[in-house]
This record gives C-alpha cells, structure tokens and sequence, in this order.
C-alpha cells in the first residue's frame, strides 16, 4: 500500500528535476552572459567547459561518423568568393554587436549572439562583457578596452593585448581583487585559449582545408581589421583635428559603409541610445539635437557658446 505513493513521488521529484534543468537552459538562452557573470563567480569556468566539450565533440565525433568536408580540392572560383567571406564574418561581428545590446527579440538574442561568437572566434560571453566595459568606460586610457589613439597600426596591437586584461579587471570589478579570484582568473584565461584554439579546430574540420584557409582564415582577419578600424575611426582618431569621442561618420566611403553595416559608422548615435539596432534610425527630436549640436561648432572643431 505505501509503495505506490512513494513511486508517484518519485516520478513527481524526477519531473520537477527535468522542469527546473529545462527552465535552467531556457533562462541561459535567453540572459545575457555579464548577467550570469555577475551571479556566478564561476560563470566562465563552465561557459568555456561547454565550449570546450562542443568543440572537441565535433573535432572527434565527425571523423568518426564519416563526415567529410564538402569541397575537399582547391579551386578559382574559391578566391573569387572571398569578399562574399568577408561580409558574413563582418555581419557576423555586427551582428554579435547587436545582440550585447539586447536588440534581437529576446527568444533568439542570445542564440544569435553565441552563433555569430563562434564564427569570429571570441565566444559571445567575451564579446558582450568587454564591449560593456567599453559604453561605460568610453575612451578611458586605463578601462576602456581598446581606447582611441592617433595611430591606427598601433591601435591594433593594443586593441589585441588590452582585451584580455581589461576581461580580467572586469571579474576583479565585480567579484573582488583576492587571490582566490586571481586564482580563478588564471584557469579561466587558460581554459578560455584552449577552448578557443579548439573550436578553431572545429572549424577546420567542419569547412576542411581549401576552405578553411581559402574563405575563414582571410575573412577572420580582414573582418577583424575592418572591425578595429571601425572602434578607431568611430572614436574620431582618425582626424587629427579633432577630438577623440565618440563620432558620426556619414561621408564619402563611410556613406557606403553605413548602409552595408546597418549604420555602425553612426558611433554617436550608438552610444547615445545603445538600443536601436541601426543608429541611423535616431528619431526625429534627437536628430535635431545633433544637428544643432553639429552647427554650433567652429571650423576648427571647437564648439560656440550657446547665446
């Protein structure tokens, strides 16, 4: 007589388990990561272990399966499609720009942005928590992550190397400066360049030789040139004469540009309302502003007073 309630409660306790692990998956992809971040002291640890497992998964399970890559020799008509390349892995990075901001529908944001981490390599955690950083500390030499400067060449390297310090600092920022976190700190950074070395071989499995180096080895590195120079030219360094901030470029090749990349020369408008998906869409009342704001300045940059 007492087993079969103790069996219905059984089954009970096994489905409330199942419940709590899919509402556990369902907030995960739908929470942007630096909200989890924040939460967990341990959000990385096991961010990057997925990464890790998911990658080597695909790098040992393929094979095994039979999978082979669909172009398997070189071919002309490879390298007339890599500016094609191109553009996707640029989209791929605007596209990850967007979803830090939240500006997907939320059912999919997250989606979104972990796909796109993955084709540019950086992980959407990495992304979203250092281009945080960057609104909040914009252009300060010290926090922001890659702060504007004249040299564009120069720019780059410490755009590379200032990365992964200021993804340090900013677990230090929010979980504190002890050796325990220094601790934690160091495996992450460590697991965080094994996963990542991993999943780039994924993707030499996936897409196969004449591919990999043909189409993702170029678009990864132009892309990211490109992205770098839009953080530079967006910040005004490429204008002597004019302040390092936040700018809006609309002429010339950045006219182009803007309506290929959904307004991302618009840098201005972006860190003015981070929530519109285009920049160009600014409404109406605060294009005025900007426009007043725009003639209200002498040629050589320096604003009048207002009377």
């Amino acid at each position: 007589m007492l087993a079969r309630p103790r069996l219905r409660l059984g089954c009970c306790g096994t489905r409330a388990k199942g419940d709590a692990i899919v509402t556990a998956i369902a907030s995960s992809l739908t929470t942007l990561p630096f909200a989890q971040f924040k939460r967990n002291p341990a959000f990385y640890l096991a961010y990057d272990t997925v990464y890790l497992v998911g990658a080597l998964a695909v790098v040992l399970g393929l094979p095994e399966i039979g999978y082979q890559p669909a172009v398997q020799e070189l071919a002309w008509w490879q390298l007339a499609l890599l500016p094609a390349a191109v553009y996707v892995m640029i989209m791929a990075h605007v596209f990850a720009h967007n979803a830090s901001h939240g500006n997907f529908p939320r059912a999919i944001n997250r989606v979104v942005g972990e796909f796109c981490g993955i084709m540019v390599l950086s992980k959407f955690a990495s992304w979203e928590i250092v281009h945080r950083r960057h609104h909040r500390y914009s252009d300060d030499p010290e926090r922001d992550p890659h702060p504007a400067e004249r040299s564009y060449w120069r720019y780059v390297v410490h755009s590379v190397v200032n990365v992964e310090k200021q993804l340090q600092q900013q677990y230090f920022d929010v979980h504190g400066d002890t050796p325990e976190t220094r601790r934690r700190e160091r495996w992450r950074s460590r697991l965080s360049f094994t996963s990542g070395t991993v999943l780039l071989l994924a993707w030499y499995t996936v897409l196969g030789g004449p591919l990999f180096f043909v189409w993702w080895v170029p678009a990864f590195f132009l892309a990211a040139l490109f992205v770098v120079f839009f953080n530079w030219a967006g910040h005004n360094a490429h204008r002597p004469d004019k302040p390092i901030e936040p700018a809006n470029l609309d002429d010339g090749v950045f006219w182009w540009l803007n309506r290929m990349f959904f307004g991302i020369f618009f840098h201005k408008n972006h860190h003015r309302m981070a929530m519109l998906f285009n920049p160009m869409t600014m409404p109406e009342r605060l294009r005025h502003a900007e426009s007043a704001e725009r003639s209200a300045e002498r040629p050589d940059g320096s604003a009048v007073a207002a009377e």
